[in-house]
């Protein structure tokens, strides 16, 4: 069997490019029985596609093409024209991004990581959310199965016009690379980003990750618990809500995550909505003790190892923050214990066992 899967996504450093990578690296593990096709299309970026694929070992061939995501969108989502398979050859199934819906003959799949551009498109850019609405009305009509990452995810896009039986629970894991760093390594990086003190992390700064309610909640609970900086990760800051108190790291290398983990004295992800929340497991694995919403998928994830609060409620954020500070090396225990549920390996297992039952 010639599986193709589209791994645009790789290059944006974002949790699709973090699951994309994985998944890959998995399914080339643990199945030497069919043959792969690593596909993709990027007009500047094409050598980050063809070192990724350099890294890996397995059965697989590649086939990249200088296509923008705009055109690809416009080609393959607004006209929808054009046969994939004209363009990467006969495949018997291909699982594609979360970006475009080309026409194909083979057995579709599609990743849909999360509903945030449709159900807050207030939150979202709307060129974001134009896309995503253009590509579910081709996944409504045209997709075999897609795989979503929770149960809440399941029934979100239920309720957007998937049928049920079509959508398949797939939850996602932390990558290896995330691991509790020294503590001269972590002073390292607290140097470069001006960072003194103890401190909070939260990542992501788009608007449905609750950023400005974070920041009140901090300040509300920093009398009582003594840390000195709130450290917010992501491109973009909000000049409105800069204070002494709080950093604005912009983009980070990927591998200065597992450090900033490592040296926070939690997580607060208290994001609006979620269609898993990869950051809870990396936190974990990095022993980082985790507060977070308890909406959309994020109870799924953190189960009972992490302090759960109302995102909407900036007082009720606070108090999760004081809450996990007071027994932090508890919580560090039960996040290590949950994070032994999940594993790229069974995702993959999962994934390969929707395509090969195609019939």
């Amino acid at each position: 069997m010639k599986i193709a899967i589209d791994i645009s996504q790789i290059i944006y450093d974002t949790g699709v490019s973090t699951y994309t990578k994985e998944l890959v690296k998995n399914l080339l593990k643990i199945d030497n029985k069919n043959e792969y096709l690593l596909f993709g299309g990027s007009l500047r970026r094409l050598d980050e596609l063809n070192s990724f694929t350099e890294s890996l070992k397995g059965n697989f061939k590649t086939k990249f093409f200088p296509l923008p995501p705009s055109a690809a969108d416009f080609l393959w989502n607004r006209i929808h024209f054009g046969n994939i398979e004209n363009v990467i050859g006969k495949i018997d199934v291909i699982h594609f991004s979360d970006w475009a819906q080309p026409p194909t003959n083979a057995y579709s799949v599609t990743t849909i990581h999360d509903m945030s551009p449709i159900l807050l498109p207030e939150e979202t850019h709307p060129k974001i959310v134009a896309v995503h609405r253009r590509k579910l009305k081709w996944v409504i009509k045209e997709i075999d199965k897609v795989i979503v990452p929770s149960q809440s995810g399941k029934d979100d896009l239920h309720k957007l016009g998937v049928a049920s039986e079509k959508i398949v629970v797939t939850p996602e894991a932390c990558a290896d690379r995330f691991e509790p760093a020294s503590e001269n390594v972590i002073e390292k990086l607290k140097k470069k980003y001006g960072i003194s003190g103890k401190y909070l992390i939260a990542v992501g700064n788009a608007p449905r990750k609750n950023i400005r309610r974070t920041i009140e909640a901090f300040q509300m609970a920093q009398p009582k618990i003594g840390i000195d900086n709130l450290v917010i990760i992501g491109r973009g800051d909000d000049p409105y809500l800069h204070s002494d108190r709080v950093i604005f790291t912009g983009h980070v290398p990927e591998n200065e995550m597992p450090v900033f983990y490592s040296g926070a004295e939690a997580l607060v992800y208290a994001s609006l909505y979620e269609g898993f929340g990869l950051p809870i497991l990396e936190a974990f694995a990095c022993k980082c003790p985790v507060v977070v919403s308890d909406v959309s998928s994020l109870p799924e994830v953190a189960a009972n190892a992490a302090v759960m609060v109302k995102p909407l409620s900036a007082r009720s954020i606070a108090d999760g923050i004081v809450e996990v500070l007071k027994d932090r090396t508890e919580w560090v225990k039960k996040g290590n214990r949950r994070l032994k549920d999940f594993s790229w390996e069974k995702t993959a297992q999962q994934t390969l066992e929707i395509y090969e039952n195609r019939n």
